[in-house]
Formats: structure tokens, C-alpha cells, sequence
């Protein structure tokens, strides 16, 4: 049982979440430690991810580091790795409410999570360990040309198992994922575009700019065909190419038995921009 937190533990939130025209924007909030993953943050954002799950209103996340420092700096070596480690007993509300189920962290940045609205990350700074984990989960990937990327677990006696070791070599070819993963060493934004880690590289002043330009552009889209476009290539990455196309075709029926199959094209013969609903017919 959830106990109530306390003024305190609200005063100044870890996390802050704003939603507006079809765009849900979630902010790590603790720029003073580099935006550190802490036990609030955690917590946080596993109820965020739930409610943005099941919120028609949100289309699209734009995920984003306050300041303009770092991302993440990953998990907080002071509070969050010695809890994972069993080698801390959990202090005050937050750090409770994280030990009573440590899977948290990996629900947090979306590891093994079926998360299939589109989600945009505006790199503001650094990305170290899991902040770097973290950003694999993003669709979109707007980076700052100050910014640098990091896998350093291995620097720490760690390994990169926040999402890292089964996505990067999906994500860009096996050499530069090997480099990332064993090196521990950070890559600069150019190095980061030129593998096809991100999207983009912009001025710092111009990266929330930019990747909420992305994220309102996607925003345009039918929502269960945004999603339902994303699952079919989730879940077809990596497997035979039969098996992909099947999944394909299950996400293509499932889509079509929206409203929004039947409005959009109704709105081109029409001549007229579509309004889309996300609804589907009752059973």
C-alpha cells in the first residue's frame, strides 16, 4: 500500500511532466546532480509511463534533461546503484517505495517495456550510462553539439544491462556498438550522427527547439497508426523477414479497424485536414 508523500517530497519533484496538443513532455529534473537517475525519478516515471500508456489525449513524448549540462549522468551512485546492490537500506518515502520492487529502474527507461508511442529525445548534454541506456528507448534523437554519449559501466565493474547490450547492435553496426559498450569512452555529437545513433546535431540553444518541432510534426499522424506503426517494427527487428511481415500485417488489420483509417482517407477525397480520435469501434 502507497503511502501519501509528504509536502517535502513534492516540493521540488525529480521529474515534471507537461502535456499540451497531442505532446506529453517529460523533463529529468536534477540539473545541480546532472540529472541523475534517483529513486523519486525512478518512481516517477514508472507512473508516468503508465499514465501516458493509457492517455488518448498524448501522442507523442518529447524526453529531455533540465539545464544544460547532461541528460543523465545514469543511475545516482549515492542512493540508487547501492539500493540496486542491496548494499543500502532505503531511507525515507522515495527510496521505500524503489526497494520494494527494484525492477523499477528498468520499467523507468523503458527495458523490456511494449511502449509503443513515439517518443523524441532532445539531448540537452551528456549522456553517461544509463542517461546513454536511456536514450536507446527514444525513437527520435535530437543531440546537443556539446553533448557526448557514454557507455561507462564497464569502468565501474558494471555492465551496460539497462537495455544497452540487446539494442545497440540493432540500433548501428556491430563495430561502433562494440566500441561504445567495451571502450567506456564518451563520443562526441558528430561521431554520434555519423553511426546513426541520432538524428540530428544543433546548436545547445536550439535542441528542445528542434526536437519539439519533431515530436508536434509526428503529432500530425493518426495515433493508433503512429503506434501501431511502431510495434510492427519493434517487434519485427531482428527476426526473419517472414515473421516480420506477418507481425506487419497484424498491426495493418489492427489499424484498419479504426476510426481513423476511414477518416483519413475520407478528408483527402474531401479536401480538408483530417480529425483524428484515436477511437476504436466497440466490439
Amino acid at each position: 500500500r502507497k503511502k501519501s508523500l509528504t509536502k517535502a517530497d513534492t516540493a521540488s519533484p525529480h521529474l515534471l511532466v507537461e502535456k499540451r496538443d497531442g505532446v506529453t513532455t517529460i523533463t529529468l529534473n536534477r540539473p545541480q546532480k546532472r540529472n541523475a537517475f534517483s529513486p523519486e525519478m525512478l518512481v516517477r516515471l514508472c507512473d508516468a509511463w503508465t499514465d501516458i500508456r493509457h492517455d488518448a489525449q498524448t501522442r507523442v513524448v518529447l524526453l529531455t534533461g533540465a539545464g544544460d549540462k547532461a541528460f543523465s549522468s545514469g543511475g545516482d551512485m549515492g542512493t540508487t546503484i547501492p539500493l540496486m546492490m542491496r548494499t543500502r537500506q532505503p531511507q525515507g518515502e522515495w527510496e521505500e517505495r524503489f526497494s520494494a520492487d527494484r525492477k523499477q529502474l528498468g520499467a523507468a527507461i523503458l527495458r523490456e517495456a511494449e511502449f509503443f508511442k513515439p517518443i523524441v529525445a532532445a539531448i540537452n548534454g551528456h549522456a553517461h550510462a544509463g542517461g546513454a541506456e536511456f536514450l536507446l528507448s527514444a525513437d527520435i534523437r535530437i543531440m546537443s553539439s556539446e553533448a557526448t554519449i557514454a557507455l561507462t559501466e564497464v569502468r565501474r565493474g558494471l555492465i551496460a544491462a539497462g537495455g544497452s547490450l540487446a539494442r545497440l547492435t540493432r540500433q548501428i553496426p556491430w563495430a561502433h556498438a562494440m566500441e561504445l559498450a567495451l571502450g567506456g569512452e564518451p563520443i562526441s555529437a558528430e561521431h554520434a550522427l555519423a553511426i546513426g545513433l541520432v538524428n540530428r546535431v544543433v546548436a545547445p540553444s536550439q535542441v528542445l527547439e528542434t526536437a519539439r518541432a519533431f515530436a508536434q510534426n509526428i503529432s500530425l499522424g493518426a495515433p493508433i497508426a503512429l503506434m501501431k506503426s511502431k510495434e510492427a517494427m519493434v517487434r519485427g527487428s531482428g527476426r526473419p523477414l517472414e515473421e516480420a511481415f506477418a507481425i506487419e500485417t497484424q498491426c495493418t488489420k489492427d489499424n484498419a479497424r479504426s476510426d481513423d483509417a476511414k477518416e483519413g482517407p475520407r478528408a483527402f477525397m474531401e479536401k480538408r485536414a483530417p480529425v483524428f480520435t484515436g477511437r476504436m469501434p466497440e466490439a
